[in-house]
This record gives C-alpha cells, structure tokens and sequence, in this order.
C-alpha cells in the first residue's frame, strides 16, 4: 500500500514542476482588426458578417480572467439583432478548458503549433479541399478513381498546390484517387477508405450492434446563401435536416458527416474495443497476462482485462476534450472553414478584399466549381446549423480520436492482420469489407492489399474517418485534424505514464506506434522512443 501511496504522490509532484507550455497563436487576431480570420459565431456581426469587437473583446477578457460574471457580460447575436426563429445557440462551454485534470496532463501542460495563417497559401489550398469534399460528398468512396471526372480534377487541382497542400501524395508527390481526402499516418491510405471497424459485425455482450446507420438525405446542403449563413453565424438555429430512413452501412461523405454530427464521442472506440475483444485481438508485449507469461494460475480482468480496457479508453476522452477546449477557446480562436468560404465569397464578387492568397482566388477550380453548382462561392454545408459555436482549432473529434486510439494500440498488437481475427458468433476468419453501391449490405473487399490490412492501419484510420468526417462536412480543417490528433495522443501518452507503477502486476510499460509511425514505450518516467 505504501508503494501506491508513493505513486500517487510521485505523479502530483511530477505535473506540479512541469511549467505550462508555451502557447503560439499564429498572430491573425492582431494582425487584422476586423476579425476577419477569427471565430465569433454566435456573438453579434455587423453586414459583412464579421464579429462585433466589443463583444470578442469581452469573449477573450472572460477566457483570461475565468469570472463567471465576465461569461455572463458577453452578449450574444441571436438576442441583440432581435430576429430568428427558435431557441437561441449559445457559445459551447468555453470554461471546459479551463479545469484541471487528476490523472494526466493538465490542459496548460500541451500546446499546439500556431494554426496556418489566414493568408498563407496552405490556407488556400486547405479551403479548396473542403470545397471538393462538399462536392463529392455524395460519391461513393469506391467510386474515387480516374475514371470520375470530378475525382480527377479534385486531384489535379489539389496537386498543384504542392508542398502547401498536406494531405497525403504518391511518391511522385501527386495526390491520387487513393489519396484523396485520406490520412497521413501508417495504414491511413490502405485499403477501403473506411476503417474495418466502422462496417465489421459488433457484438456488446450478447446484444448485436447493427453498423448501419440512418443518414442525411443525398443531394441537401445548406448555407449557401449570404443571408441565410449570416443569420446561422449571429447564432440563430436553423431548419431541421432531412433524412434517408433506410439504414444503410457508411460509403461516402454525407454518410461519415452525418454519423460524426450526432455520434458520442467515444462511440467508434467503443465499438472497436468490443470488435478487438470479441474478435481475437492479440494483446500488445508490454501486457502482464499476455499468453499467460508469468501469470499461469490467474487471467486478466479488472486489470489489462475486458473492464480495463474500455474504461481507460473512454476515460481519456474527457481529457481530450479539456485540452483541445483550451487550445480552441484560450489560445487560437480560428476562424471555421464556412467563414473563410464566405470571405471568398465576398472577395470574388467584389464586397471587400480581405488579402485572401491567389492560390484560391484565381488558381485554384474549386471556387469556380461551386459556384456552378451552388450560385455563391459560400461553403456548402452538411449541417443546417453550419459549424458548431466554438472554435475551429483543434477539432475535439480528431483530439478524442487521437487520445481513445492511442489506448487501444498500447492495448493490442498493432501487427496483427484484419484477416487474422475471426467472426465472434461463426469463427471464421474476417474478410475486410466494403459498402455495397446502395449502402444496404457488405461486400468482400477486393483490392491486392486486403490481406495486408492491420489492426494499427485500421484503428489509424478509423481516427482519421472520424476527424475527417467533420472535415467533409465543412466545419473543420485539414490542420485541425492532423494537429489535433497529436494532441489527443499526448493526453493518451500522458494518463498512461500516470498509470504505470499503479498495478500490482509485474507490469513496467505500454507499447505503441505514433502516429508519426515511431515506435515508443511508455514508462513511469515517461515516453522513450524504441
């Protein structure tokens, strides 16, 4: 008992000297008066649909001085402009971030790179792409080849951008079908573009999980005109969405937009916790049961066993959540990709120049595309209400992703092939799968690659599936995911450290693959790479 005593005042102290991290905006706020590149949705604006300053001045006094009654001062656009239907939105929980965590880092102890700036070339080419995810996103993910005329010029058009543009490239450094709109870490571009545990059969105890889900209807996007997305950003609720109410399984954008618009935030983890365990999912080498090495009398349980591992899965996402909530709220402020869509807008038909890169103003197809399609050059949405009322930088899906996915693969061996787990009711080896072409049924995946597909690819991906999802719905960046992923994993590193000298098991450390690809362990003492 005195042992655990000791940790636990061994990691008080250890939080206790580390010094907060040193936090670097990428300076927009200042550099442009008029909030142009800064996040007010829901405060006041004015008819260029930017910000009131009085009132973001008030948002960020509150985030710095943390009174209730300087929360309380800001006032908010759904009641000063006095119009609108509905209940009103109001600003999501900026004090979330200012808390405290017992176990882990504390939010102040993390910090992110300073988000792309409003004018910089890789801004521009990060809008284009949500721009060609708005159109595609009724393409089933199969059909992303050559062959798609608009597939090929999303690819073309995000190429030319170069190293600006960070999504993944061939080795001749093109974005390709098989790139598209997918992932950088191992196993992000393998394979079917989602993740096998978004489709594979589940089963939660002897209750089966039917992966199906009820999604948007084809073909509605929102937001497109001036009006109707300045009445969104004063903070005014919009229609409801419309519905296919035939369940179908995931195969294209409005598909993954409208699961991660409505989903728990540890919802995907869970499920591929349960797939892991039920499945044969093999124990990583740092776990003290593994195969029963030293252990031949007992088995695991309530310790590196089947409570264990989801617990400290979703226990992490709280966490998350913190970090990432600082990080949106106290440090960055970012503007959500509709905003800068409706800069563009403004731009192109000659309201006013905000200084917005040529890459998109006049390189770029994108704009031109959807302006054909839609009438405006305004971000078509996937969500009637538009993004939701708290900053775009990190994203809280992708910071959860990267916490809930770094448990699981310091949990199971990420070598392990998908082919190698077996059905939990029939036994038979699993086949990775894909949605059929309507959606309705599963079918054999057949690319050269599918017996090469691994648990650690496919939790990488399912990260990726959920951080993208609201990419492709409009309200996140492409920055935001990658960045926020990291950040999740060192909140995940972080708990786990705390965590090590706490069992009575012979146990010394945990096993993973970053994202980054590098394989670390994780001791009391702290992440060392391997």
């Amino acid at each position: 008992m005195a042992i655990i005593s000791s940790r636990r005042v061994d990691n008080a102290n250890f939080w206790a000297a580390q010094p907060a991290a040193v936090q670097t905006p990428n300076g927009d706020e200042a550099l442009y008066p008029d909030l142009r590149a800064s996040f007010g949705k829901g405060l006041p604006h004015n008819a260029f649909a930017e910000p009131d300053t009085t009132q973001f001045a008030a948002l960020v006094n509150a985030m710095t001085t943390g009174t209730q009654a300087s929360f309380d001062a800001i006032a908010l656009g759904n009641v000063a402009n006095g119009f609108g239907n509905g209940e009103p939105r109001r600003l999501a929980n900026p004090q979330n971030g200012l808390g405290l965590n017992l176990v882990g880092p504390d939010p102040r102890h993390l910090a992110m790179p300073a988000a792309p700036a409003f004018a910089s070339r890789e801004v521009a080419g990060e809008i284009a792409e949500n721009y060609w995810m708005a159109l595609l996103r009724d393409v089933h993910f199969s059909d992303y080849t050559d062959a798609h005329p608009l597939v090929r010029e999303a690819c073309d058009d995000l190429t030319a951008f170069g190293a600006d543009f960070k999504g993944p490239k061939d080795g001749a450094g093109r974005v390709t079908p098989q790139t598209l709109f997918r992932g950088i870490a191992p196993g992000d571009t393998a394979g079917p573009w989602i993740s096998q545990f978004l489709l594979q059969d589940c089963y939660l105890g002897a209750q089966p999980i039917d992966q199906r889900m009820r999604t948007a209807a084809a073909g509605l996007d929102y937001m497109s005109d001036f009006g109707q997305y300045l009445h969104v950003q004063k903070g005014y609720n919009s229609p409801g969405n419309r519905f296919d109410d035939t369940p179908c399984y995931m195969r294209n954008g409005r598909d993954i937009g409208q699961w991660v618009h409505v989903d728990q935030l540890a919802q995907a983890y869970f499920i591929a916790t349960m797939i892991l365990t039920r499945s044969g999912g093999v124990a990583d080498n740092g776990n003290p049961y593994k195969d029963s090495v030293g252990t031949p009398k007992e088995y695991s349980f309530g310790t590196f066993g089947g409570p264990h591992i989801p617990s400290l899965m979703v226990e992490v996402a709280t966490r998350a959540l913190k970090s990432v909530w600082f990080q949106k709220w106290a440090v960055h402020r970012r503007l959500r990709p509709e905003v800068f869509a409706c800069r563009v807008h403004q731009q192109k038909t000659g309201v006013k120049n905000y200084g917005i890169h040529a890459a998109i103003m006049q390189d770029s197809s994108a704009p031109e595309a959807v302006y054909a399609k839609y009438g405006s050059y305004m971000l078509p949405m996937a969500f009637p209400e538009g993004s939701p009322t708290h900053p775009a930088y990190g994203a809280g899906h992708a910071t959860v992703a990267g916490a809930c996915v770094t448990i699981l693969k310091a949990w199971f061996d990420g070598a392990q092939k998908i082919v190698d787990l077996t059905h939990p009711l029939t036994g038979k080896p699993l086949k990775p799968v894909v949605a059929s072409p309507d959606g309705l049924s599963l079918v054999d995946y057949a690319g050269s690659d599918a017996g090469s597909l691994t648990v650690g690819g496919e939790l990488n991906k399912l990260a990726y599936n959920i951080g993208n999802g609201r990419n492709i719905a409009g309200v996140h960046w492409r920055s935001d995911y990658t960045e926020s992923l990291k950040l999740g994993e060192q909140v995940a590193i972080g708990t786990l450290r705390d965590y090590c000298g706490t069992y009575n098991e012979a146990f010394q450390q945990f096993f993973l693959q970053k994202f980054d690809g590098s394989f670390v362990k994780i001791t009391c003492s702290g992440e060392e790479p391997q």
